[in-house]
């Protein structure tokens, strides 16, 4: 039989305060031994030490409080080191998002001006394999991934080979209103039958305002408000969708550092970049 504890005693060996053992008694994620139903004083078993110890480490980790439980819970060793692996997995994503906001933000302190240039081109129409939908700004970026593998998984599959880099065309909306109309296109030169969500579409002519933003799009607000402030500048802006090409990506190459992407603003007339 173990030896009980004060709640006191037990909080000092613990290092969890009686207001949180007490707090963790209410939600029945660490239940007292004993309670005193006259006094209502708790007491703690030695053994719930262990238990006490994992939860406290756990919280320094912010696992929530129900998957603390899900852990204390788990019929065996296996399902409980599962669980543990998938909070570890989301602590690891957490702090390479906030190491690439760390870089990001130092780099934005060194250089706050950047230094891409900004050059203007005509766009000609172009026939090409598309997929649009009406998106949520948050869902962009699967979207985005799988919308561009459906299309060159349905291109090689009829034998069609791309004519130039893929692209977005991304409606205003959905950076105000966090959901708006967004399409992903391959060029081809000849039009494509419909099949599936992989519809032919003619991508009409247009006067561009073009920065190439390198590397990943964690970053790429850099990049837009570059290309914002040049034709705010020179009185250049018309409205209209803004234009993405992907001239090297995700599907070429792991690497992030080699990825370009150009952004394009819709502006009056072709010139020369000041």
């Amino acid at each position: 039989m173990p030896a009980s504890l004060s709640i006191g005693d037990f909080s000092r060996a613990t290092h969890l305060s009686i207001k949180m053992l007490r707090h963790y008694h209410r939600l029945g994620l660490l239940e007292p031994s004993e309670v005193d139903l006259d006094t209502g004083y708790r007491r703690y078993s030695t053994d719930q030490i262990p238990a006490a110890q994992v939860i406290r480490r756990f919280r320094d980790l912010d696992m929530p409080l129900d998957q603390i439980r899900a852990v204390l819970a788990a019929p065996d060793l296996r399902s409980r080191n599962q669980l543990i692996s998938a909070h570890l997995t989301r602590l690891e994503l957490d702090l390479a998002r906030t190491q690439g906001a760390v870089a990001a933000l130092r780099d934005l302190l060194t250089d706050p001006a950047g230094i891409a240039p900004v050059i203007h081109r005509r766009a000609g129409a172009v026939t090409a394999a598309a997929i649009t939908e009406v998106v949520g700004l948050g869902d962009l970026l699967p979207w985005y991934l799988g919308a561009l593998g459906e299309l060159r998984a349905t291109l090689e599959a009829r034998g069609v080979h791309p004519a130039g880099p893929p692209g977005g065309i991304y409606a205003t909306g959905l950076f105000s209103q966090e959901k708006g109309e967004a399409t992903v296109f391959v060029p081809t030169a000849t039009e494509v039958r419909l099949l599936g969500r992989v519809a032919p579409q003619v991508i009409p002519a247009a006067e561009l305002a073009v920065i190439v933003h390198p590397g990943s799009h964690a970053s790429v607000d850099r990049s837009y408000g570059t290309l914002a402030t040049y034709v705010a500048d020179h009185a250049l802006r018309v409205d209209g969708p803004i234009r993405e090409y992907y001239l090297v990506g995700r599907h070429d190459t792991p690497d992030e550092s080699a990825w370009r992407t150009e952004i394009c603003w819709p502006i009056f007339s072709t010139g020369p970049a000041r």
